[in-house]
């Protein structure tokens, strides 16, 4: 067999002939064997059409579908093809690493490189932030053996790097560094991969195999070396150049000392001396001479990505500055959460440093996740028995024998003791994943804590099931006594059930964040307001009247103990201290919850009321809904609580005549609401003045003081809103028909006083 002429041989030489100048003779036609096909050569026009393109240019056939489209490679399209490059354009990038930079590029370039950082932690991805940079590029690939080699000017004969190089590779080192442990520390703990955070490095190494400390002593390095040029360089440019070094040597000390939990002192140090080296990074700014050359998105062809390359992301240095303000200082907050209290304390500091607007950084829910869960110990010296035994001590078993740690040491089978201990170690066991479900959702943003708090409501529901029986056996271990009351059918006897107590109130509670986040959310529409406050007062009821129960079974507890003492013949029949100031902190817990619930309660009614009139009269109108009914709709609000038996869900009809009120006159609908403001006013301006002890809010006490002011600014708006109505129908001869010269205006929530009170504004029309 002959071999081809050329095979194997390279292209260009194949193509080398000495009759270059003759072209080949273009193939024949096919021989077609049909006789009803008749075959043409296209190839010269279909060359000639194709130069009519320009390059980049896609021909579609109008008959060409979009499924076929979605399924076809389109080559040459820049948007799709990550090879196609525009007339003129090259893969590599135009920009020498090595050239000579003056002090005033160097301070452009870090500030840029923070813009990027910063943007990446909002959430863009690497690609289009901080791998942008050709410095960036320079270093990381290829990848740096050793730390020396982590350079952009990777010189072969050891001369070394100008001053400028120097302390513009220790900030990116630092840089670097930080991304690398940012990354590692959110990939540990529970987020949602591109919708809070991005952390795929694209084949990238974040320098992780090098020591945190080596990164910083590059740093004081650079920082040594700066300090060498006063006599050739400004001093406004050293001193801005040696701040952001000092920012990024803090900020490295600061995530590795996380670790230190036991410590919180010594976590919050660095945080607070990079948040006092801000004012001079912000100051020198305007100082530096950006280089935009120094980015450059052809750097993404090289990343391991199958996306063509993306536009840069470009952000302000004021924004960047104002993350980076709220990240450190949310830092130096997050810390608090080591020093504990008490578990009810721990959830109000969670729950009201989640719901900060805006809402801090990915990074630090993280780190509050760490700070609360690593290596199954809350807050690194916290075991989850003690978290729980706590709260129950708190919420329903004060000075109860149930908690007693000298239940563990019975060995006799035959004791009540073992088996009250037994059991409610079996409890701990049922009741720790649900309980810290609640403190692991608010670490998450605020659509995905209600989403998820969805769900673990029905675990709350399965585990007051399995409380109910355990009540009834340890009632009859520990031989407790029934409390009688007198009903309409005579003596009733009831027991304090405080297992299932503490589950139920719990799972209340979570099912009026589930619609107070709705609220927040947005989730319903204008016309649904009424109806949705109208449920929310519902639970608020069930919670005050459950609330109310606990209430009567702690204060006999406690004259129980009180007689116990006396029989027992000890001075001023008093409790032991310890004792007492167990009672008086559950009845404080006590107090501060009916005033909550009572709080809720009334201002959702309110709000209830003045949205029902507000449809009545016209002033809020549904929009058309072709395709949905009242009931869907309500089976849709209602899906989260469909599986929960108590407190029973309304039925339709139920829920249609509560939220609407038919029975009910405008006048008297106003009247209701005017009742419901004033208590809830009170009960607000009362709990405004609780010290933090009372109020369960040691450590976040200012936030919890301005929610609460805010719900009060609530129910002043509200009162407001009422006012004008009223006025506007008695201008009106008190009838409900007419122009009453009024519109009814629903903000969003971020325009509120309150985020979970949605009061309207009623604005006069002339």
């Amino acid at each position: 067999m002959a071999v081809p002429l050329g095979f194997g041989i390279p292209d260009d030489i194949s193509r080398l002939s000495l009759e270059q100048g003759r072209e080949p003779p273009p193939p024949p036609p096919p021989n077609v064997s049909n006789n009803g096909i008749v075959a043409f050569d296209i190839t010269s026009k279909f060359i000639a059409a194709a130069k009519q393109l320009s390059p980049g240019e896609l021909v579609k056939d109008g008959f060409f579908t979009l499924f076929e489209s979605v399924g076809a490679l389109e080559i040459m399209d820049p948007k799709m093809d990550s090879g196609c490059l525009e007339p003129g354009d090259s893969l590599d990038v135009d920009y020498d690493v090595s050239r000579p930079l003056l002090p005033e590029e160097v301070l452009g370039i870090i500030d840029q490189l923070l813009c990027h950082e910063m943007a990446w932690h909002i959430g863009h991805p690497l690609s289009q932030t901080v791998l942008t940079s050709v410095y960036v590029e320079s270093i990381l690939m290829p990848d740096p053996a050793t730390l020396d080699e982590a350079h952009f000017i990777r010189s072969a004969n050891g001369t070394p790097p100008s001053p400028m190089h120097a302390v513009l590779r220790a900030y990116c080192l630092g840089l670097l560094k930080t991304c690398g442990d940012v990354n590692e520390r959110i990939k540990n703990e529970h987020y949602y991969e591109e919708e809070d955070f991005v952390t795929n490095t694209y084949n990238r190494v974040l320098l992780d195999d090098f020591d945190v400390e080596d990164v910083r002593d590059v740093i004081k390095d650079a920082s040594f070396v700066l300090r060498q040029l006063e006599d050739s360089v400004s001093q406004d440019i050293i001193e801005a150049l040696n701040a952001r070094l000092l920012l990024r040597y803090t900020f490295l000390a600061a995530i590795d000392h996380t670790q230190y939990r036991t410590e919180p002192d010594r976590i919050r140090s660095p945080w607070k001396e990079a948040h006092d080296l801000l004012p001079r990074i912000k100051s020198s700014h305007a100082l530096g001479r950006p280089v935009p050359e120094a980015c450059s998105a052809k750097l993404q062809r090289k990343l391991a990505s199958t996306m063509p390359p993306r536009p840069i992301v470009q952000t302000s240095f004021d924004d960047a500055f104002a993350n980076l303000t709220r990240l450190i200082s949310d830092g130096i907050e997050v810390v608090g959460v080591l020093n504990y209290t008490d578990p009810i304390c721990l959830q109000t500091f969670v729950s009201t440093f989640q719901a900060k607007k805006p809402q801090p950084l990915i990074f630090v829910r993280t780190l509050l996740q760490s700070f609360l869960f690593k290596d199954m110990e809350v807050l690194g010296h916290k075991s989850i028995r003690q978290l729980l035994d706590d709260d129950f001590c708190i919420v329903s078993l004060p000075d109860s024998i149930l908690l007693d740690r000298a239940n563990d040491d019975i060995e006799a089978t035959h004791d009540p003791r073992f088996a009250v201990a037994e059991h409610m170690e079996s409890f701990r066991q049922r009741a720790a994943q649900p309980y810290l479900d609640i403190l692991r959702t608010f670490c998450q943003n605020r659509c995905r804590v209600r989403r998820t708090l969805c769900h673990i409501v029905r675990d709350w529901e399965n585990l007051q099931f399995d409380a109910e029986d355990l009540d009834q056996v340890l009632q009859h271990l520990v031989g407790e006594r029934p409390v009688v009351y007198q009903s309409a059918a005579g003596p009733v006897e009831t027991y304090s059930l405080p297992l299932s107590s503490w589950a139920y109130l719990y799972k209340v509670k979570q099912m009026e964040w589930i619609v107070q986040l709705g609220f927040e959310l947005e989730v319903y529409q204008p016309d649904e307001l009424a109806g949705m406050y109208w449920y929310l007062n519902y639970l608020a009821k069930n919670r005050v009247q459950h609330v109310e129960r606990i209430k009567t079974f702690v204060v006999q507890a406690m004259k129980n103990a009180q007689k116990q003492q006396k029989q027992q013949q000890q001075p001023q029949h008093r409790l032991t201290p310890a004792a007492e100031a167990q009672y008086t902190r559950t009845l404080n817990f006590v107090r501060l919850s009916l005033l909550d619930a009572a709080v809720t309660d009334s201002l959702a009614d309110a709000l209830s009321c003045l949205y029902t009139v507000l449809i009545r009269l016209g002033l809020v109108k549904p929009p058309p809904r072709p395709y949905g009914t009242d009931e869907l709709r309500y089976e849709l609000r209602m899906r989260p609580f469909a599986a929960i038996g108590l407190p029973s869900l309304p039925t339709f009809e139920e829920f249609s005549i509560g939220s609407r009120q038919s029975d009910a006159s405008v006048p008297e609908l106003l009247d209701l609401a005017d009742r419901a403001i004033a208590g809830a006013k009170r009960g607000s301006e009362v709990m405004s003045k609780f010290p933090e002890n009372e109020a369960f809010s040691v450590g976040s006490h200012d936030r919890w003081v301005q929610t609460i002011k805010n719900g009060l600014k609530s129910c002043i708006a509200t009162g407001l809103a009422v006012s004008m109505v009223r006025k506007a129908l008695e201008k009106n001869g008190g009838g409900e028909g007419g122009d009453l010269q009024i519109r009814a205006e629903v903000p969003t929530p971020d325009k509120s006083y309150h985020e979970w009170w949605i009061v309207p504004r009623i604005v006069p029309v002339r």
